[in-house]
């Protein structure tokens, strides 16, 4: 049914358009009190329950940063079935992001290429929505994003982080360093170790006892990669998360003519799947077991979720193939990961050891 809609419908919308649409019906979700009756239909199994971060997440399966950028959806995609929802990327300034068109299709590739620029009201308006969320208990997982303001000049980012920090933090279960989005200019040169050890050390000290991650990009060098999991140790970050979007333009089945003319922006969903594998493989294999990874990027089925899972990721979020896959992606997903893990059972199958 839903494929029918997005052809017929959804698919000769503007992506930003059709976006604030489904923002708007899976907002109406708690609002308008049908969000419990939903849960009986979307409600992970209990088998899939995870321990991490010192938190119980109901499904090792949520949503990326990205979706909900300002904390206004959170319920209702917990009613959904995703067992966790990471908000933002919030900015400590309000910021209205670039100019439309900054979200595109690529819909034989069952890609995104955006170039939004952390369009969000900024970390004092979260608070109050965020505040409220922390005390309820019928909720998922809350990880609160933070990204660098665009008018903030690099060489001043720390405090600009500080900032965010300071006044997210006591309502997020989870805060996480975004350093790794292409479309901010200056962002991804914080990934470098010299700015962002202490970029790190600042954070962490205003995020108390609050988790701390870090999400890294996918077009960093291999050994970029292992320098920065040496240095999340070494610091005794609570994980990695991995990964942001990428700018490659490899392997695309869109005509060249399409990719560029939409020209510059992060491209997400099934073509990153592979890198964001490789990049899974190599953050665990330099990380100790007990610290939180946290894999994103091309995620689409059951099977690719619990891929993830199999290759030492802790919890997997996806984002993009919402839009393909529709309300009931996570129902979908969180099934399929049950029915998985009842037949392993059963016939004695063990999970894949991470190589």
């Amino acid at each position: 049914m839903y494929r029918l809609l997005f052809s017929l419908v959804f698919s000769h919308m503007d992506p930003e358009d059709a976006h604030h649409l489904a923002f708007r019906v899976i907002r109406m979700l708690p609002a308008l009190g049908f969000g419990r009756l939903v849960e009986r239909f979307t409600a992970p199994d209990r088998s899939l329950e995870v321990q991490a971060l010192g938190l119980r997440f109901p499904s090792p399966f949520g949503v990326a940063a990205g979706f909900d950028k300002d904390a206004f959806v959170v319920r209702g995609l917990g009613q959904l079935g995703f067992g966790h929802v990471e908000v933002g990327t919030i900015t400590a300034n309000a910021q209205p992001g670039n100019e439309r068109p900054r979200l595109f299709r690529l819909v034989r590739d069952r890609a995104l290429v955006n170039r939004m620029g952390f369009n969000n009201g900024g970390a004092d308006a979260a608070v109050g929505r965020l505040s409220r969320l922390a005390r309820r208990t019928r909720r998922p997982v809350l990880g609160v994003n933070i990204g660098k303001s665009r008018a903030t000049p690099v060489e001043e980012a720390i405090a600009d982080y500080e900032r965010s920090a300071r006044v997210l933090s006591p309502y997020a279960d989870y805060l996480v360093v975004n350093v790794s989005s292409p479309n901010t200019p200056g962002l991804r040169g914080l990934q470098e170790l010299d700015a962002l050890a202490p970029l790190l050390e600042a954070v962490r000290a205003q995020a108390g006892a609050t988790p701390l991650l870090v999400k890294i990009a996918p077009d960093l060098a291999d050994d970029e990669i292992v320098r920065i999991c040496e240095l999340a140790t070494r610091l005794g970050l609570d994980g990695i998360i991995a990964t942001n979007t990428t700018v490659s333009r490899e392997g695309l089945a869109a005509p060249a003519s399409v990719i560029e003319a939409i020209g510059a922006g992060g491209l997400s969903g099934a073509p990153l799947a592979g890198r964001s594998l490789d990049v899974l493989r190599i953050v665990r294999a330099h990380v100790p077991a007990g610290l939180c990874v946290i894999s994103v990027g091309g995620v689409e089925t059951a099977v690719d979720v619990q891929d993830r899972l199999d290759h030492g990721a802790t919890l997997v979020q996806g984002y993009s193939a919402f839009i393909y896959r529709g309300p009931l992606w996570a129902r979908q997903v969180n099934r399929g990961l049950a029915r998985i893990r009842r037949s392993r059972e059963a016939t004695g199958e063990a999970a894949r050891v991470p190589t």
